[in-house]
């Protein structure tokens, strides 16, 4: 009878264990990132090279505060082809100082070209980022790869901005517009030589109107720079009556200040979708790995939530 009473006993407890819940397995993804924040916390900071803005920085360096306590943000604010320069010549000279670029999407193709770019997707960890289902349409790549340039946001350009006190809005319909002789030097180009929105807009005027039209727009005696603040000044000054290629954070201080700036409506040929300056790339052989896994983490998430994208002046949803 012992013997048969210990059995029951042995089975009652077996039952018993079975209807205990389970012990919770965390997924080996949401381990690796808590490893890797704590691995974060000892490197200590981050470095990020962002455009000129202020709510850039100011955006960027709360989150961190806010999300992962103990990870410093150190922001360097400077035009997209500065801080590519100067990461370059540090890399030429052995420093690994920055671990991050946030920049348009030409800006880094230097530094990819040089072999100083590290492939972003094999940095992401949490599945929300990770999945390309997740994301409508996928990730998206600014490189021919697909692998270094990660585009964090999508969004109709606003590459014309005209000054309101010489120009009115239904006087440019049409790209064709900008032909009259009315415009003739008071139309400033960011120089699409170099990286930017100049170029961008200088090659969808060349898809969309052809060569012989951007032959006439230039015997406009079209004021054309480098210098987005010069453009940006004489466009607020009335010096200028309509830039092309000049993006909000250039003109963000004139809006503010209620000067007469405002983006011409698109015009009947159209507009393009850019990313602005919200293309991410991650410096190779960076001195603090595991912070810049965190940064990826963040600045993908910004396609979800805009955050980021709103600091550049944009005020459409997502893509």
């Amino acid at each position: 009878m012992a013997r048969i009473a210990s059995c029951l006993w042995l089975a009652l407890l077996l039952n018993a264990a079975r209807l205990l819940p389970a012990a919770e397995t965390k997924p080996a993804s949401q381990t690796e990132w808590e490893k890797t924040i704590e691995l974060a916390r000892k490197e200590g900071k981050i470095v990020a090279g962002v455009p000129a803005s202020a709510d850039l920085r100011k955006n960027l360096e709360e989150a961190f505060a806010k999300r992962f306590p103990g990870i410093e943000i150190e922001v360097t604010t400077a035009r997209g082809p500065a801080n590519a320069s100067k990461i370059a010549a540090e890399h030429a000279a052995g420093v690994r100082y920055y671990d991050v670029l946030i920049s348009g999407s030409l800006t880094p193709l230097s530094l990819l070209n040089a072999g100083i770019l590290e492939p972003v997707e094999p940095l992401m960890i949490l599945p929300e980022v990770k999945e390309p289902k997740r994301w409508y349409g996928g990730h998206i790549f600014a490189d021919n790869a697909k692998r270094f340039l990660y585009s964090f946001q999508a969004y109709e350009s606003k590459n014309l901005w005209y000054n309101t006190q010489l120009m009115k809005a239904e006087e440019v319909r049409s790209f064709d517009d900008l032909l009259n002789p009315k415009w003739k030097s008071k139309i400033g180009v960011l120089d699409p030589r170099g990286a930017g929105g100049g170029t961008s807009t200088w090659a969808f005027l060349y898809k969309t109107k052809g060569e012989e039209f951007l032959r006439k727009l230039a015997a406009q005696d079209l004021l054309l720079a480098r210098d987005q603040r010069l453009l940006a000044d004489n466009l607020a000054k009335g010096r200028l009556a309509l830039t092309i290629g000049l993006t909000y954070y250039s003109l963000a201080p004139f809006i503010k200040a209620n000067q007469p700036v405002r983006p011409l409506p698109e015009p009947k040929e159209g507009s393009y979708t850019s990313s602005g300056s919200g293309a991410l790339s991650v410096i190779r052989n960076s001195t603090r790995p595991n912070a810049a896994k965190v940064f990826v983490q963040l600045a993908a998430q910004q396609r979800r939530t805009g955050d980021l994208r709103q600091s550049h002046g944009t005020s459409d949803p997502p893509v």
